[in-house]
């Protein structure tokens, strides 16, 4: 009796080809179970974990009543869950925030622009600047919250029990 006969069978039993997909199976189940690899993202592999503050702006947040707003959902010292390129963070504090002035541009005779106050009784916009303040990872290349790098000009996403809406990053201040 022969090794391997003329159809490929080792012993005429086992086709080479099922035995090769059999084994690089095994190996893989091999692999995954033994050796999972790196918990974590590449982000925070050596990376210090500090205290960090981050401006946000809203602009234009429609709301009939901001003060409502503030009293039932935003909060300062209160917390509010984050949601950074579409994947969530989870919640952090609420530091302060600061309701601005809705103004206007207005040209003067001389040439100049005064800015004013905007006139509009019906106006349901809101701006304002908030500052959150929670842990994050400091690597090489920018700081990390949960496993999305955190820099000025990304849009943040804010989750309460009243309110979702975006804002952008406009200042980050971190422990040196």
């Amino acid at each position: 009796m022969a090794i391997l006969d003329s159809k490929g069978r080792l012993f005429g039993k086992i086709n080479l080809l099922d035995l090769a997909a059999a084994l690089v199976i095994l190996l893989v189940i091999f692999g995954i179970f033994v050796f999972p690899g790196t918990s974590g993202s590449v982000a925070q592999v050596g990376a210090k974990t500090v205290p960090i503050e981050v401006d946000l702006i809203v602009r234009g947040l429609n709301v009939r009543d901001p003060e409502q707003l503030f009293d039932n959902g935003l909060k300062k010292g209160g917390k509010t869950n984050v949601i950074i390129r579409n994947q969530p963070y989870g919640e952090i504090g609420i530091k302060s925030i600061q309701q601005l002035p809705r103004t206007i541009n207005i040209p003067q005779p001389d040439g100049t622009v005064k800015e004013l106050p905007d006139p509009k009784s019906n106006n349901f916009s809101t701006d304002m600047v908030l500052t959150l303040e929670g842990k994050a990872q400091r690597t090489e290349s920018g700081l990390v919250l949960g496993s999305s790098k955190v820099k000025i000009g990304m849009p943040f996403e804010l989750e309460g029990f009243n309110y979702n809406f975006n804002a952008t990053v406009i200042d980050i201040r971190f422990e040196k």
